[in-house]
């Protein structure tokens, strides 16, 4: 288990509407590039098609440097060029799975039943579930083989109903992330100002809010492994 797990969304359109979405870009560069420090990485997706990338988080691509370092880097995007799928990846491989934001993750992420059962084997073998801003929605159907759902009885977050309607969103999301990961027995935490970093750590099972919190999953991680001797 000396490697990471990063799930991207392949879903580029969003709810009836068809709202043109895809990976929020930042989620991806700013856990990778702390991560893959200590970690092997590797990057799947729900498809092998080219993973579509939210056109609003490319401003990141121009503003901010280290995102635009791998936006240019052809090494990098390659794993999104042509990702891998779940079923060429083996979970006894990984010490932990994160998953990516992105509205399209709320479209292929949720009843991906091969996603389910790689979050299961990682969780049951001793390994971190990890995810940011809408990746939760990757974790509010994961059952574990007691038949418990992952997030029952767990302090999470993710991106807020508040925050949807500040983006615009609200009308557009196929469902509530916050009123489902509710639904499923998770305790919800958000952060008193909308946007603002919130991480959350419940046993193996760390959580962020928002796109400003994806460094902070991946801090809390390799905090968390370095404890174990993972690192």
């Amino acid at each position: 288990m000396d490697k990471v797990l990063i799930v991207v969304t392949n879903s580029s359109r969003l709810g009836e509407k068809g709202k043109k979405t895809g990976l929020w870009l930042r989620e991806l560069t700013d856990f990778y590039h702390l991560v893959r420090k200590q970690f092997a990485v590797d990057i799947i997706s729900t498809s092998p098609d080219r993973v579509p990338i939210d056109p609003r988080s490319l401003i990141g691509a121009v503003t901010h440097g280290q995102t635009r370092h791998y936006y240019m880097d052809d090494d990098f995007m390659v794993q999104l060029k042509k990702p891998l799928v779940p079923s060429q990846v083996n979970a006894e491989d990984y010490a932990a799975i994160y998953f990516t934001g992105g509205h399209g993750t709320m479209m292929d992420f949720p009843d991906n039943e091969e996603l389910q059962a790689l979050t299961r084997q990682i969780y049951e073998q001793g390994g971190y579930v990890t995810a940011v801003c809408h990746g939760p929605s990757g974790l509010q159907n994961v059952r574990l083989s007691n038949g418990r759902l992952l997030v029952s009885g767990h302090v999470v977050t993710g991106f807020s109903d508040r925050e949807e309607k500040m983006m615009g969103m609200y009308k557009n999301i196929p469902f509530s992330l916050e009123q489902v990961l509710k639904e499923r027995g998770g305790l919800f935490k958000k952060a008193s100002i909308p946007m603002a970093p919130c991480t959350v750590i419940s046993g193996r099972l760390i959580t962020g809010q928002n796109p400003a919190s994806a460094r902070g999953v991946a801090y809390k991680l390799l905090k968390e492994l370095e404890a174990l001797g993972q690192t």
